[in-house]
């Protein structure tokens, strides 16, 4: 219980250092795309444990190896996360029977798991800038460490530890870093009542390269001008009030206004009766009476719920009855095909043709006529 007690703690204070660190900084870049900024890193150096029967023994012997991997996102340029793998071996020595002698434990299959929050203190107080050749970042995170506890040396052990560190970057190019890091780490003993704490420590130098896929790759922040939005929004406010205002007159010009009679006359066409002359013994359209059939298919579409006769006729004095029949049905037919052809339905039309049975006028020159009514 102490040792998560001091885990937890260690986790706070570092997570509160930083929050107040970044309080009150604007950042102005950003990570536009999700695939920007990904990096991946590898180091190499040692790792010393931390325990009071180190201590005793001799703490340089116990320093060991360690190699470690990171993956990771930076969100902007002061914010990022990883995740990394480190460890070779550990050694420890641990005061374990009353004659006080000690057991060295050697972990072959030691490896660290740490999930890190990054800041970087030197864009966080000085400003990002692209070109800079060096920057001091600081991180923390819980992890937990997979190791062979003491008397079990047969199955591998997960002990939550918790870290905090500095790590400085050289910035050789858009892609590459050089790093140098330092990190203090805590987790719960893997000796429990043999060891003379409830707690191991270890501390850890590396070196080595980071890699940005892509290359490191920020955008600016648009920049909000305050003022401008609350002119804007003054603005609006302005002419909503306006438009309030109209509408309160509108209503009190409605409800105040007296009733108007307007009086809508339409006019109607009528169709009358309407003569198409012809020439002696043709059946030919003049122009004259083409505009007079353009004008009449006019007037017979705007009603079609009427229907019309279409009559035609030849002079009586000229020709043989027989031959006037037929010249009166001619006459008849072709100015029923040019009404159809002018859009008139088939249906309003009705076709007769009366030959020279009969002179209508006094003149034989009217009587070659078709009649539409």
């Amino acid at each position: 219980m102490k040792s998560k007690i001091v885990i937890l703690s260690l986790l706070l204070a570092g997570a509160s250092t930083a929050m107040a660190q970044n309080e009150g900084t604007k950042e102005r870049y950003y990570s536009e795309r999700f695939q920007d900024n990904i990096f991946i890193s590898a180091g190499v150096g040692a790792q010393g444990n931390v325990n009071p029967d180190n201590f005793d023994y001799g703490f340089g012997d116990a320093i060991t190896p360690l190699i470690s991997i990171s993956v990771g996102k930076l969100f902007n340029p002061i914010w990022g996360t990883r995740l990394q793998f480190a460890g070779i071996w550990s050694t420890l020595y641990s005061k374990y029977n009353s004659a006080g002698t000690y057991e060295e434990i050697k972990n072959k299959k030691y490896v660290t798991l740490h999930a890190d929050a990054l800041l970087n203190l030197t864009n966080l107080f000085a400003g990002y800038k692209e070109d800079r050749l060096f920057t001091v970042s600081t991180f923390v995170g819980p992890g937990l460490t997979f190791a062979k506890a003491f008397g079990n040396q047969k199955n591998i052990n997960a002990l939550i530890n918790g870290s905090v560190g500095l790590m400085g970057q050289f910035n050789v190019n858009k892609y590459f870093d050089i790093n140098i890091e330092a990190r203090g780490e805590v987790s719960p003993s893997m000796f429990g009542s043999k060891s003379s704490a409830y707690t191991d420590g270890a501390v850890s130098l590396t070196a080595g390269v980071t890699y940005t896929f892509g290359g490191k790759n920020f955008v600016t922040c648009p920049q909000i001008d305050e003022s401008a939005i609350n002119d804007e929004v003054n603005r609006y406010r302005r002419e909503l009030s306006d438009a309030q205002a109209e509408l309160a007159k509108a209503q009190n010009a409605l409800a105040n206004a007296k009733p108007v009679t307007t009086e809508v006359v339409k006019e109607v066409t009528i169709a009358g009766p309407r003569a198409i002359f012809f020439e002696i013994g043709r059946s030919k359209i003049s122009d004259q009476g083409m505009v007079n059939l353009q004008m009449a298919a006019k007037i017979i579409k705007a009603n079609p719920g009427k229907k019309y006769k279409i009559a035609g006729y030849a002079d009586k004095d000229t020709g043989s009855a027989k031959l006037n029949q037929t010249l009166s049905e001619k006459r008849a037919q072709v100015v029923y095909d040019t009404l159809i052809e002018e859009g008139v339905a088939v249906e309003q039309l009705e076709l007769v043709g009366f030959g020279g049975t009969s002179n209508m006028f006094s003149k034989d020159a009217l009587n070659r006529v078709v009649i539409l009514e």
